[in-house]
């Protein structure tokens, strides 16, 4: 049988392989480089485009439990994370170029796989298809998608850190270390004193900003600019992303850390972390160059600020991705409503196994909601007058009745999911 997947980013690709592999004929589309997006840079399958980083690997942090169980289900997303892994503490980072590349070459190897470059526009709703075009879906098929249902497409401002020439930081004053010594000292730490930062964060808020047309101050919170953060409190970025906790050297502790991530496995490039913007070039030049250690910073990749959108989804989903009015139409990825790296690709596998238990059985069997990959998919398909993009987190799970320490109650979660999957994979799927 003949499907379609539209989009080969991380939700795409994620279901496309799983299909593959189920034995369909996959067409699956992607308009770059042909079509380029404001945020995309090449025209590689699941480009990384904010980050390179798929965040915390701890099984009690609810996007490492997400990767656990994506794991389960034989995910190409994790196991090329594995190929292209660069150090990142207790974080899973990878080499762009190396994770796209190992996808790419997954993906290709499947003789049922035809790859079609160009803009999908018009929806066939006799067809099975799965939607995952992410957030920068192009105007033909937004337009396409909006004759599907009667809503307005949501949307909200998302922002892209710079990138650092590791060449250009100056080691004998920054230092390698991961907050708390935890994991290995895969961080290099800029440490500033009160003084300097009361400067930077001065200099931050005069700073020259891009100007966004209808903006309409719906920033995702977990890529806040910087420049934002910094408008809510002298504070507010000493204790986010320039916390200096846990990052003491030679017995002193810094009033604020700017931490710089590796980005490539060569180690020539460092994202600054936490650093999103949508300042002008100019004024992001001067403001990292006032950062200790980043005086003579060559800047390969300036932050940017593009609009990202997504559905309505609890109005248009079920609780397996699939639109309740077109049941041969699956929505995965950040178009859905998940929001991150991970949680799109989980979406895409979700979406795909949904769609193979509706052709093969005639209807979904959406995951345990004491799973994370089911408490994701109970989020975006529950009525919610405030809805908005939301990260995996042990929130959107069913809470624990009698009172437990922290610990405790996140090894509760993951031990629920545990069982909780096990009977799914067991007695609905057969997933060996």
């Amino acid at each position: 049988m003949k499907v379609r997947v539209i989009g080969a980013g991380l939700a795409g690709v994620e279901a496309a392989y799983y299909l593959l592999k189920k034995g369909y004929h996959v067409d699956l589309y992607e308009m770059r480089p042909k079509v380029m997006t404001p945020a995309h840079r090449t025209g590689d399958f699941a480009e990384l485009v904010c980050s390179n980083s798929l965040r915390s690997n701890d099984i009690h942090n609810g996007v490492g439990l997400l990767k656990h169980e994506m794991r389960q289900f034989d995910s190409i997303t994790m196991k090329a994370a594995e190929v292209a892994q660069v150090p990142a503490g207790s974080s899973l980072a990878v080499d762009r170029s190396v994770f796209s590349h190992t996808i790419y070459q997954s993906l290709s190897s499947f003789e049922n796989l035809t790859i079609i470059d160009e803009v999908y526009q018009k929806i066939d709703i006799e067809i099975p298809t799965i939607i995952a075009t992410g957030p920068l879906t192009h105007n033909e098929l937004m337009s396409s998608l909006g004759d599907l249902f009667d809503q307005e497409f949501l949307h909200f401002f998302d922002a892209v850190a710079p990138i650092i020439d590791g060449a250009s930081i100056d080691m004998n004053i920054c230092y390698l270390k991961s907050r708390y010594d935890k994991g290995d000292a895969d961080y290099i730490n800029c440490p500033m004193d009160k003084e300097t930062y009361l400067q930077f964060h001065e200099a931050l808020m005069r700073a020259d900003k891009v100007e966004v047309k209808d903006f309409e101050n719906n920033v995702f919170e977990g890529c806040m600019p910087v420049e934002t953060m910094a408008e809510r409190g002298i504070d507010t970025l000493r204790f986010g992303p320039l916390k200096p906790v846990g990052l003491e050297t030679n017995h002193i502790k810094p009033y604020a850390v700017i931490q710089l991530r590796q980005d490539d496995v060569g180690k020539s490039m460092y994202n600054i972390v936490g650093f999103q913007t949508h300042l002008t070039w100019p004024a992001q030049k001067k403001l990292i160059q006032m950062i200790p250690g980043l005086e003579k910073a060559n800047i390969i990749r300036y932050g940017v600020m593009h609009k990202n959108h997504y559905i309505q989804s609890t109005e248009v989903l079920n609780g397996g991705f699939q639109m309740k009015a077109y049941p041969n139409i699956f929505i995965a990825g950040q178009l859905s409503g998940v929001e991150g790296y991970v949680e799109s690709a989980a979406s895409g596998l979700n979406a795909a196994i949904q769609m193979d238990l509706f052709l093969t059985k005639g209807n979904i069997q959406p995951f345990p909601k004491d799973t994370m990959m089911g408490a994701m998919a109970r989020y975006v398909s529950t009525p919610n007058r405030s809805f908005v993009p939301m990260n995996a987190n042990f929130g959107l799970m069913d809470l624990v009745e009698k009172k437990m320490r922290k610990a405790d109650r996140k090894t509760f979660y993951v031990n629920r999911a545990a069982h909780a999957m096990d009977a799914f994979k067991k007695e609905v799927i057969q997933f060996d």
